[in-house]
């Protein structure tokens, strides 16, 4: 279980962890990073990216707001 009483800022996170957090598979992390929703802050020694605890927060809660954008019909 991912601990969410850190500094929220310093904290890195792996893509496992990550979606963890929030509660999303692994591959979502992915795609938010190659649409460039969330970026990378270093790579661990394997190269593998790690992420800044609040990026991901940040990408969840955008994610989650264009979810909930509705689109009204127009009349033609």
């Amino acid at each position: 279980m991912v601990d969410l009483d850190v500094d929220l800022h310093a904290t890195l996170w792996s893509v496992a962890e990550a979606a963890e957090a929030a509660r999303v598979s692994p591959n979502v992390v992915r795609n938010w990073a190659y649409r460039g929703r969330l970026e990378a802050a270093e790579s661990d020694r394997h190269g593998r990216p790690r992420y800044r605890a609040i990026d991901v927060i940040r990408a969840e809660k955008a994610t989650r707001e264009r979810a909930r954008r509705s689109y009204s019909l127009q009349a033609a």
